[in-house]
């Protein structure tokens, strides 16, 4: 039989919402304390542990811990003997949106803090948690520097499109400084660099901006990536061996219309110009020949199972074109508010329900039952064994799956 040991110790992966920013309000927000996880940290990790996955997504709040260079990384202790408990493996996030208030990502002192900081993290978890060792320095680069550099919507509270390319070199510069010093301390470690693949076409009737959305597509959404790998401003010191691991985040919303002022329009699902998820994996495929997962992904409501159904077969047909696709994260864990509304999501695995002061976490079993579906079909667990860490997930039963379904490429979305 051929053997394909994967990076990971299962295909399937999750994660938790731990954006720490200053919202538009100039308020301080934790989406971690906000969604109960820093108080159910025992109860989440069981909950991924029944369901068979051993990898989450987990954030480390840098300015939680960081008071002007000062560190504390006692608050992480619940979330480490949670996963310690539950045989969980995290890839820590270490800048989820969120900087000490003192800092100014334009300025030196952002990257040389960053750097100090990921240092001392990778100190403080490399003991306390079994390896191998992942973390995604600064989370979705590009699109920070959106929200951030061009909308305004956390600090630093930039409107322009110049600072917005500014902020994602700044952010490049630091994440890359910051995976240096994470291998300082441990050389093996690996970075899942994550931001989000999108796809955008102009407004039906306005041919003059074909070429503002073919950019986006074709170069903006690649060039922080382009930046960590080396392609793009080399000064930065990016190589390959930075970019490591290109994590892919996949949502309905990423397919869009352009807008030349504010966010894009989300297309309707019903739109003829989607493309499909397999085509877009390849696009990425093509520029870096790195190892894949796609690094958050979920429905919305009813309509998760039927998502979770689409995205695998799009991933099986990218295994089967020979796409080195290692994991697919189904983000987050439990609900998460709307940053802007504070209504729940409903894109879970689990919703969550207020109840006696407590937000109680319920599976939503079609979603449940579509995973677990899919973990037969590929012959992977469907609950952790005593030691997920024995053997590296064997990637070839997935290939093999991927001959079976031959599954094709197509632009139905499912019906949410």
């Amino acid at each position: 039989m051929t053997s394909h040991p994967g990076i990971f110790p299962t295909f399937f992966l999750s994660g938790f919402e731990c954006s720490t920013f200053l919202w538009k309000d100039r308020r301080r927000r934790n989406l971690v304390a906000e969604t109960g996880h820093d108080s159910h940290a025992m109860e989440d990790y069981r909950i991924l542990h029944d369901l068979g996955i051993a990898v989450a997504r987990e954030g480390i709040p840098w300015p939680l811990v960081d008071s002007q260079g000062r560190l504390d990384f006692s608050g992480l202790d619940v979330l480490i003997n949670a996963m310690n408990a539950n045989k969980m493996i995290p890839i820590w996030d270490l800048c989820h949106y969120g900087y000490p208030n003192d800092l100014d990502p334009f300025g030196p002192a952002f990257t040389e803090r960053f750097a100090a900081y990921c240092r001392a993290a990778a100190q403080y978890v490399v003991p306390r948690v079994r390896g191998p060792h992942f973390f995604t320095p600064i989370n979705e680069i590009t699109f920070f520097s959106f929200c951030g550099g061009e909308w305004g919507w956390v600090a630093p509270y930039r409107n322009s499109r110049e600072d917005r390319m500014r902020l994602r070199v700044a952010l490049c510069r630091a994440a890359i400084a910051g995976a240096k010093a994470l291998r300082e301390v441990d050389p093996e470690a690996r970075m899942v660099h994550m931001d989000p693949l999108v796809h955008v076409v102009a407004p039906r009737d306005r041919p003059d901006q074909i070429e503002a959305a073919r950019h986006e597509t074709s170069i903006d959404t690649f060039l922080a990536w382009d930046m960590l790998c080396g392609h793009a401003h080399p000064e930065l010191g990016g190589s390959p061996e930075i970019l490591d691991i290109v994590g892919v985040n996949n949502y309905s919303f990423g397919q869009m219309e352009y807008r030349e002022h504010g966010p894009h329009a989300a297309l309707a699902p019903d739109d003829d110009r989607i493309v499909p998820l397999c085509e877009m994996l390849d696009s990425v495929w093509q520029r870096y020949r790195r190892p894949m997962i796609i690094g958050e992904t979920s429905g919305m409501g009813t309509g998760r199972a039927d998502w979770l159904c689409d995205v695998m077969e799009e991933s099986l047909a990218a295994v089967e074109r020979g796409m080195d696709l290692q994991a697919i994260c189904l983000f987050p864990a439990v609900d998460m508010p709307d940053w802007h509304t504070g209504e729940w999501l409903h894109n879970g695995l689990c919703d969550l329900v207020e109840q006696d002061g407590d937000l109680r976490r319920v599976p939503d079993p079609g979603y449940v039952a579509e995973l677990r579906r899919w973990q037969k079909e590929l012959n992977r667990v469907t609950a952790l064994d005593e030691d997920p860490f024995s053997d590296p997930v064997e990637l070839q039963d997935v290939v093999d799956a991927a001959h079976r379904l031959h599954k094709q490429p197509d632009r139905d979305w499912c019906r949410e």
